[in-house]
């Protein structure tokens, strides 16, 4: 009885997830060290007794050395574990799966030298994380990768690898049809001397980050890569100084024409270039005909979706966000984006698009666990805008219909509503916001995104300000979506938005009173008049596309850290939409 009392006064947040039937639970703070070493370097086993939960975060704690035994039994439902910054190595004993229903697992920051049998991820057969779908090792010591990797997790999209020291790809892991769905592979500043040419069967590459490693060649079958747009090869000795010049300033798009035709000094390569790319030319031409986007399917385009990319150089007024370093250990990841031409004003489109986004929220965000989307009104955006990490005390918001407030005060506020709520309803559920003040527990540093003005004008994953609000009038909208698990992440959740705005749109158009229709000065007011960039096939239509703006993320340097949408973004495979770039 003591000893059980003993437990339950170090671990509140247990008995406080238990009682509450939480999904989420986060560990962090300066009392956890201490906590966790008195349990022999391991997470307590009782936490393992929470079968609801879908979340699980413990970070920054150095006397963290293994998960110990029982997780894979006690949390069968977990989606999402985040155990970064701790001293988890050289390898995990016992093996984290099979974890059945995980999708993010986040390993960045420990001190991992190897992960084989037994010692991994879980078992090869069957899959010890069948639905994992991001995975980050950065941070680490591995000097090499579990052979049987993609067997164990064959559903994997994300993989992050920077900052080990590996010297190789274990060669199964781009064995044909080994890892089909694997979008993004970043092992930057590593000790890479190597790439396989067999990197051509990753059929859903589309970014690949080897910078900084020891490479001498790239393999010419990279091009081959379908759906490749975005290469990062900088800080490799290449043999041909040519092409070392060339990933160092060049586009994606020159690097790999270059390494299609082979290379400098290979004259059939450069005699074959011209035709091949004639040959590409026809073949999307062919393409376009047999899917009805010629000017001869002008019925077809009617139905479609229409979307045109805008890029900061053809903008008046690009926006631009700086990240301050302090975001790196709090939510690192930050994707924006600027969509012109929503028409909110009729019926419920606004509420149609509020729904959406909430929608979002619960499904692909995953209850705001693995990210979280904020949209504004654009002409209430100041800009440049800067995205850091600050004390709770030190920063103020007008949250969504609420006074201005410390950061602080209004976590403490809904905390008070949250209980307030339980004691009204009888009940262990809370609803709106209350649901999300867990996600910062223990966090020194809350995120923030402040305008020109000095305002803060969105509080992920809580709250966006008031400043900024969507109303009925609003035709041009700044999104953002910030996450601590994955750039792809964030990525694949804008996609997702933007083509649910699209779809609304189209909605809203189509379903305006006739009247309205036949009135060019409503049409004008609404932001509707014609494109000129619009295709025939969509003025012809009576339709205009949504305009999607670049929007560059910086650092203090003004280095580049990512565009959205680049080459890689937005493309969809529908057959209902079209995008113009």
């Amino acid at each position: 009885m003591a000893a059980a009392a003993a437990v339950s006064e170090a671990w509140p947040e247990l008995d406080l997830a238990e009682r509450e039937r939480r999904r989420e639970l986060l560990l962090t703070g300066p009392g956890l060290e201490e906590r966790v070493r008195a349990a022999g370097g391991r997470l307590p086993p009782r936490l393992f007794t929470l079968p609801l939960l879908h979340y699980l975060e413990v970070s920054g704690c150095g006397s963290l050395r293994e998960p110990g035994p029982g997780l894979a039994q006690g949390l069968p439902q977990l989606h999402s574990l985040v155990l970064r910054r701790n001293a988890l190595g050289p390898g995990l004993s016992p093996e984290l799966g099979p974890l059945p229903a995980l999708r993010v697992l986040d390993l960045s920051g420990n001190v991992l030298e190897a992960l084989p049998p037994g010692q991994g991820l879980g078992p090869a057969e069957p899959p010890g994380v069948p639905q994992l779908q991001s995975l980050n090792l950065s941070g680490n010591r591995l000097r090499e990768l579990p052979a049987d990797l993609a067997r164990c997790a064959p559903r994997l999209q994300t993989l992050n690898l920077t900052g080990n020291r590996l010297d190789a790809f274990p060669a199964a892991l781009f064995l044909p049809g080994a890892l089909p769905l694997l979008s993004e592979l970043a092992a930057a500043d590593n000790c890479l001397r190597e790439l396989s040419p067999d990197i051509a069967h990753l059929a859903s590459l589309k970014t690949l980050d080897l910078s900084n490693n020891q490479l001498s060649e790239i393999p010419a079958e990279l091009a081959d890569c379908p759906k490749l747009k975005d290469i990062n090869f900088r800080g490799n000795r290449l043999r041909d100084r040519r092409l070392e010049k060339m990933v160092s300033g060049c586009q994606t798009r020159a690097v790999l024409e270059y390494l299609r035709a082979g290379g400098r000094g290979r004259g059939r390569g450069r005699a074959e270039g011209p035709g091949q790319e004639e040959s590409r030319r026809k073949r999307r031409e062919r393409k376009k005909r047999e899917s009805g986007e010629g000017a001869d399917a002008l019925v077809g385009e009617a139905s479609r979706l229409l979307l045109r990319i805008l890029h900061v150089s053809e903008s008046s007024a690009p926006l631009t966000i700086r990240a301050s370093p302090e975001v790196r250990d709090v939510r690192p990841f930050f994707v924006g984006a600027v969509v012109r031409g929503m028409d909110l004003r009729p019926g419920n489109a606004l509420k149609r698009f509020l729904s959406c986004q909430t929608k979002l929220h619960e499904d692909l965000c995953e209850k705001r666990t693995v990210a979280t989307i904020a949209t504004h009104d654009l002409g209430a955006v100041r800009g440049p805008l800067l995205y850091a990490a600050r004390p709770p005390q030190d920063f103020k918001i007008i949250p969504l219909g609420r006074r201005e407030v410390k950061a602080k005060d209004l976590v403490r506020q809904l905390q008070l509503e949250a209980e307030e709520h339980r004691k009204q309803k009888k009940r262990q559920n809370v609803s709106g916001l209350h649901r999300y003040l867990h996600l910062l527990d223990g966090k020194e540093h809350y995120p923030c995104l402040v305008d020109a003005d000095g305002d803060v004008i969105s509080f992920p994953p809580i709250t966006n300000s008031e400043k900024t609000k969507i109303k009925k009038t609003t035709s041009d909208l700044f999104l953002e979506v910030t996450s601590a698990a994955s750039l792809q992440i964030c990525k694949d959740i804008m996609d997702a938005l933007i083509l649910k705005m699209a779809e609304i749109n189209k909605y809203t158009l189509e379903n305006r009173e006739e009247s309205s229709l036949s009135d060019p000065e409503s049409d004008a007011i609404c932001g509707h008049g014609s494109d000129p960039k619009a295709t025939p096939g969509a003025i012809a239509a009576g339709s205009t596309p949504l305009v999607v703006e670049q929007v560059r993320v910086v650092d203090e340097e003004g280095h580049l850290k990512v565009v959205y949408p680049s080459k890689t973004d937005l493309d969809f495979a529908a057959a209902h939409v079209t995008v113009l770039r």
